[in-house]
């Protein structure tokens, strides 16, 4: 790679990056503590392997011109929906979801992960031969097309969080890509609207007479998933059921107050009231032991992060660049808004991970592979020879 490239590194982004990875480490030393009592460092250590891996991971990506992946789109989506089908028919099951592939009894993928990844390069190409002609409510079906069969096969799983993360993406990367907003967004409120009256229908035990005949509206989700999407305007309504998490998360960072409870001193996370308190929870344990500051401090990270994102987009040399980045800003924000919102009882419980900091392999290797994208398109923001 020629040197001048090296001169477009945004060294403030790979600062802030660093910072996080350091800060994954640091809390899931206590927030994994008690999971496992006979190795209570496991999850410290399996995460430093994914983390340094991971980084591999971004480093190759980040050397490859990532307009080299437009030349292989489509075998790359045919990849992705071989690898999510495989899922489906030879995947192993595990709380009810079929989302994994065991190659030994420890070692596994979830190849969902890394269907968002996919998806970004593969459709930022899509939409790029389409900027200028998303104008009409007919020019946004072939892309809605494009993106249904990867999100209606990790549905299956069932896996609604990442489905959602799709549906982000997909909203993102439109809009950039110049779908008409009026259009576009009026599309995405009526299907909003019609979702909230689809919950009402389904939930409500009092409806008038003349609609007496929807009472108890069939929905294509797992009953816990539909429970889960409505519990988190009243937890305390079925507390021992799907109110706990919310609850027990609620009560950890509520009890945190302004310093938090000290390093390792929690209760609700080292006592394991907490559920999955090293992954979709990771957030609680830092409103527990680091209070308020903690927690600022952890989203001021998050937030550099994401503005030195936009900011590499911005600069994007081409449209390709640009959607890619606007596909890896909607997924990181995405995931960061909805788990800080379910852990702090004010969206519902998706089972989205906190990216980069929440334990998981095949999470942060998709983390990665996304900031490698962003550095490859950061080191080519205007035309160079390599």
């Amino acid at each position: 790679m020629d040197k001048r490239a090296l001169r477009n590194l945004d060294l403030l982004f790979i600062l802030f990056t660093l910072l996080l990875l350091a800060a994954s480490l640091v809390i899931l030393s206590t927030a994994s503590i008690n999971v496992i009592k006979s190795d209570p460092f496991h999850y410290v250590e399996t995460q430093t392997v994914w983390i340094l891996t991971g980084t591999v991971i971004a480093l190759v990506i980040a050397v490859i011109d990532y307009q080299k992946w437009q030349h292989f789109r489509w075998w790359i989506y045919g990849f992705n929906l071989v690898l999510l089908l495989i899922v489906i028919f030879f995947g192993d099951t595990a709380k009810g979801a079929t989302r994994w592939i065991y190659f030994t009894p420890t070692i596994g993928i979830q190849p969902s992960e890394f269907a968002k990844i996919f998806i970004i390069i593969t459709f930022a190409d899509f939409l790029a031969e389409r900027k200028g002609k998303l104008n009409n409510i007919k020019d946004f079906i072939a892309p809605f097309l494009f993106m249904v069969f990867p999100m209606l096969l990790i549905f299956k799983q069932p896996d609604l969080g990442t489905t959602l993360v799709f549906v982000a993406i997909f909203i993102g990367m439109m809009f950039v890509a110049g779908a008409n907003p009026k259009k576009f967004g009026g599309l995405l409120l009526g299907g909003a609207v019609v979702v909230g009256i689809a919950l009402w229908l389904h939930f409500s035990t009092n409806l008038p007479g003349w609609l007496q005949w929807a009472q108890g509206l069939p929905l294509p989700l797992q009953e816990y998933q539909l429970n889960r999407l409505v519990i988190f305007m009243d937890p305390a309504s079925d507390q021992s059921g799907d109110g706990w998490h919310i609850l027990q998360s609620l009560w950890a960072i509520g009890s945190g107050g302004l310093w938090g409870k000290g390093y390792r001193m929690g209760t609700q996370g080292q006592l394991n009231f907490l559920p999955e308190h090293h992954t979709d929870f990771v957030f609680s344990v830092v409103g527990e032991e680091f209070g308020f500051i903690g927690t600022i401090t952890l989203l001021f990270l998050f937030l550099i992060f994401l503005l030195r994102s936009i900011y590499i987009t911005l600069r994007a040399r081409d449209m390709y660049g640009m959607l890619i980045g606007t596909g890896v800003i909607s997924m990181f924000t995405f995931h960061i808004l909805v788990n800080v919102g379910m852990t702090s009882g004010i969206m519902p419980v998706t089972g989205i991970p906190l990216p980069l900091i929440s334990a998981g392999g095949s999470a942060m290797w998709s983390n990665m592979a996304a900031i490698g994208l962003l550095l490859s398109v950061n080191l080519r923001h205007r035309r160079l020879m390599f």
